[in-house]
């Protein structure tokens, strides 16, 4: 994988829209994610644009099914150029080790989704019966024991890595001081990778930039 920090999302379902976006980009600057909301709509083809660019390719599908399924899911995967690949650690340690198994033979790394950044303490209250730093800890337990490359957590459950050497972090809920939206455990880029991130999920924030090169630029110069 290349060295830019900065992983810019691509969600828009229109194809020109996309498009023009990856186009504003610089691969030296960041890297490309595509997810399931352009991934449904328009398949492969952004991926494929943006490998041709030079771009390195973050796919976050999160995928979270029986063991069997997500290894098999993976398999139709891997021949795609990317570099990345999400799953949810939810999905156990056996789950886990079947997505392992499934980029084996491939240089991509396989990254487990921890708690999604619109949860709040009390949606982890209800949902998990408990606050959602005991949640994640639990989870990025199992994650090392189910041997992925990485984790994906919230800015604020960053700290919790630090003992745990083997994992990289994807860090989404990353937003600039006037910047408000549905996401509720968030910090700004700087602030994310002080605390140590290995890469920061960036989407609205530059891909509704009146200029998207500039922001991205901005947002890039602000991390060094």
């Amino acid at each position: 994988m290349t060295d830019p920090k900065i992983i810019v999302a691509i969600d828009s379902i229109n194809q020109d829209q996309a498009l023009n976006i990856i186009d504003q980009l610089d691969p030296k600057l960041c890297m490309i994610k595509i997810g399931s909301i352009n991934f449904n709509s328009l398949g492969t083809l952004c991926i494929h644009k943006a490998c041709e660019k030079g771009f390195d390719i973050f796919l976050d599908l999160k995928l979270h099914d029986i063991p069997n399924t997500v290894k098999e899911s993976i398999l139709g995967l891997r021949h795609l150029p990317i570099s990345m690949l999400t799953i949810h650690t939810s999905g156990g340690l056996d789950m886990m080790r079947a997505a392992v198994e499934g980029v084996e033979g491939t240089n991509i790394k396989i990254f487990g989704v921890t708690a999604l950044t619109s949860l709040s303490d009390s949606d982890s209250e209800r949902i998990f019966r408990r606050d959602i730093r005991t949640q994640v800890g639990s989870l990025l337990d199992l994650a090392e024991e189910g041997g992925i490359d990485g984790v994906v957590c919230s800015p604020h459950e960053l700290e919790l890595l630090s003992l745990r050497k083997s994992l990289l972090s994807v860090t989404p809920g990353i937003r600039l001081k006037n910047f408000n939206d549905d996401q509720k455990r968030v910090m700004t880029p700087r602030e994310a990778i002080e605390l140590g991130a290995d890469y920061i999920v960036i989407g609205r924030p530059i891909t509704s930039s009146e200029n998207i090169n500039k922001s991205l630029n901005e947002i890039y110069l602000s991390i060094q």
